[in-house]
């Protein structure tokens, strides 16, 4: 069986305090569960998205992984648990309770469950003070949302963060959130089919064309979910602008097509024709198996369609299936319990 590992999966606790009543204001997330191992994540008194006990069930999530054959599972926060529009002290104490919460799931199997850590981004001493604090706790990077209210990931505080987590060794995933123009979506889950791609796409070329990776180390090590959103079909469009106009390349010294090597994406992308696509834009070492587990939108048997796409060599399924992702993430033998492929 080919080393698996999945940087791409969420958990949720199975219970939590009463933020509302802790802070005092309305709409915070938590659960109702419903028994039978199954639960509401409620946002407020709205319903915001059924789930399962694959989120908080550690030996669950082993079943899971045995059965569909991956090594490691990579764990982060639902992006509805970031408080990002909180005060920075309530949004850090979130943060401390969720980031304790992984760990604990993480702890019925740390060599093959890790974590990825959240952080209140809104307040860049407060995040990188989380950051140091997580990792200590056994955090192997950050997930972070594409932007900050209006600010994207090329604002200045969000740049100091991103060299921070390159100078502490954390690895970065970047994950959609808050999608754009949500009164125009309200229906047929477009937010998510429309919005999140656009934002994402947004977010790479936030870094790209204000000349961010320019700025950043090359050390740092950061990935974008969901494929890298609708960059990759659109990046011709990118280069053409780019060779066109003066105002699209002010700020970005070299062609956007030469920063591909500066990211990964993930290969949550659901159709083979959709991966060649990605890999021929990326490379054969920038797409990592990401797979959205636990939700309906994710992969429903994680790494399938890798697995069962004839067109990839044994090597090359093997990079897509968990060595590149070894390198995105920093594991080594004893991080994985088990003795990497070369």
């Amino acid at each position: 069986m080919t080393f698996a590992v999945d940087i791409h999966s969420h958990f949720l606790p199975e219970q939590w305090p009463d933020l509302e009543a802790r802070f005092g204001t309305p709409d915070w997330p938590w659960m109702k569960q419903l028994g039978g191992g199954r639960a509401m994540l409620m946002l407020g008194e709205r319903e915001f998205r059924p789930v399962l006990n694959d989120c908080w069930d550690g030996a669950r999530r082993i079943e899971a992984m045995d059965a569909h054959g991956v090594d490691v599972q990579v764990m982060s926060a639902t992006p509805l648990l970031f408080a990002y529009g909180r005060p920075v002290e309530q949004a850090s104490e979130v943060a401390r309770l969720f980031n304790s919460a992984a760990r604990e799931i993480c702890a019925h199997n740390p060599t093959r469950l890790k974590s990825l850590c959240q952080v209140p981004l809104q307040d860049i001493d407060a995040a990188c003070a989380e950051l140091d604090r997580a990792m200590g706790e056994g955090h192997i990077g950050v997930q972070i949302g594409n932007h900050v209210a209006d600010r994207n990931l090329d604002d200045a505080g969000i740049i100091t963060f991103l060299h921070h987590c390159a100078d502490v060794g954390a690895a970065v995933l970047v994950h959609p959130w808050d999608m754009m123009a949500q009164h125009r979506m309200p229906k047929y889950m477009l937010s998510w089919l429309v919005g999140m791609p656009a934002e994402t796409q947004l977010s790479i070329l936030s870094l790209i064309l204000s000349g961010a990776f320019e700025r950043l180390p090359e050390s740092l090590r950061i990935c974008f979910a969901h494929g890298g959103g609708s960059f990759a079909f659109l990046l011709g469009r990118v280069d053409n602008a780019w060779r066109n106009r003066d105002i699209v390349r002010v700020d970005c010294p070299k062609l956007p097509s030469t920063y591909t090597d500066r990211f990964f994406v993930d290969s949550a992308v659901f159709s083979e024709d959709a991966l060649a696509m990605l890999i021929n834009v990326m490379g054969d070492d920038r797409v990592v198996l990401g797979s959205d587990y636990p939700f309906p939108l994710g992969e429903q048997v994680v790494g399938q369609m890798i697995r069962d796409d004839a067109s990839l060599s044994p090597q090359l399924r093997a990079k897509l299936m968990g060595l590149n992702a070894a390198h995105f993430l920093n594991l080594d033998d004893e991080a994985t319990g088990r003795r990497l492929p070369a």
